[in-house]
């Protein structure tokens, strides 16, 4: 469970009124519905691994206390995430981590310093109650064959192997290239995809690659890419806050020397606006129902005008004690102010079947 302790220090922000009581309702209706989301139809005995592209975790102007908190909340909610775009300095993701408790770890990636890197890191924080590192971590090198245009992966992917239970699996975190050029993006996933295809054949593991793949469109060749790699795709739908973009994905080998051990039990992506930095922009977007008990216990959504109001004069304070100006329009700036925050992605996630003792006994009969 994500650490709250914290709160108990807002308590005499002159920059921010009622800023614990504020939190603490956010993280309520948060906890509510990431719990009717993900938590309450969970499996007793699996896994639930995530990936979120957390823009620029931390590059510009630094997020707000309670940014902090929600995300370690989602985070919380799954066994192990990918997480990509983290920039250099290791200070915000350290405080993450320190949020999600003492049973929380994690491995990242050096600074992509070169061309197409962006100056970003990949990381992998896990909950060790669940999850356990199998002293296997490095990046993707291509052989020489699969070269794109004569050169590595922009971004070297991540990966890490761990287990939970009797499942044994890697991980291969990736932020695929960005440009007008889809067919590089492409390239990239084919080539990262087959290696993982092919380690597959020969490791006792099942090998899952996931991140931003900055797919546009449901059939794009981008998307074409990754259905035709031999990788299972389950399909997420949009990742992005205009609801067009398939960004990011997650997908995983179920044949190989592991044999047939990757159980899909659910998946799916964790709109965080319904609760957060909201309201959701799509009104045909549902969110969890609240009922009059869950309003009386703290939890609430929200208007646009309630939260503009509250978050504009806190907003204009953090702006000037960092020199900047204060927006010209604020109704028009909130959106995109959010995603860094938050993030301009959705977190996805997938539910998998860990125990599999029950067929290794059958072998026997």
């Amino acid at each position: 469970m994500a650490f709250y302790h914290h709160l108990k220090n807002y308590k005499n922000d002159s920059d921010y009124p009622n800023k614990q009581e504020w939190i603490s309702s956010r993280l309520l209706t948060l906890r509510h519905d990431l719990y009717e989301t993900i938590e309450k139809d969970r499996e007793p005995k699996s896994l639930i691994i995530g990936s979120w592209n957390i823009r620029a975790f931390d590059g510009g102007m630094p997020r707000l206390d309670e940014s902090y908190h929600y995300i370690a909340e989602i985070i919380d909610h799954f066994d192990i995430c990918a997480i990509q775009e983290i920039k250099s300095s290791l200070k915000p993701l350290r405080r993450l981590v320190k949020l999600l408790g003492p049973n929380w770890d994690f491995f990242v990636s050096d600074v992509s310093t070169h061309k197409g890197g962006n100056s970003e890191r990949m990381a992998f924080v896990y909950n060790t109650n669940r999850v356990f590192f199998r002293n296997l971590i490095g990046e993707i090198v291509l052989p020489k064959e699969n070269l794109i245009d004569g050169e590595q992966v922009a971004r070297s992917p991540f990966f890490a192997s761990f287990q939970a239970g009797w499942f044994r699996f890697s991980l291969c975190s990736a932020h695929i290239v960005f440009g007008n050029d889809l067919s590089k993006r492409a390239a990239e996933i084919k080539a990262v995809a087959d290696v993982l295809v092919k380690r597959a054949k020969s490791e006792d593991q099942v090998h899952i690659f996931l991140g931003d793949m900055n797919i546009e469109e449901k059939d794009d060749v981008v998307m074409q890419a990754l259905k035709e790699s031999k990788l299972t795709v389950p399909e997420f739908g949009f990742t992005n806050m205009g609801g067009d973009r398939w960004f990011d994905q997650i997908a995983f080998t179920e044949k190989g020397k592991a044999g047939r051990k990757t159980r899909l039990l659910r998946h799916g992506k964790f709109d965080w606006r319904h609760a957060v930095f909201g309201p959701h922009p799509n009104p045909q977007e549902k969110a969890p129902k609240l009922t009059e008990a869950d309003n009386k216990k703290g939890k609430k959504r929200l208007t646009k005008d309630e939260i503009l109001n509250h978050y504009e004069k806190i907003v204009e304070q953090v702006r000037k004690k960092h020199d900047k100006k204060p927006y010209k329009d604020w109704a028009k700036s909130y959106s995109t102010w959010t995603t860094h925050e938050m993030s301009d992605h959705l977190p996805i996630w997938m539910e998998l079947e860990i125990d599999y003792s029950d067929d290794y006994l059958r072998r026997y009969l």
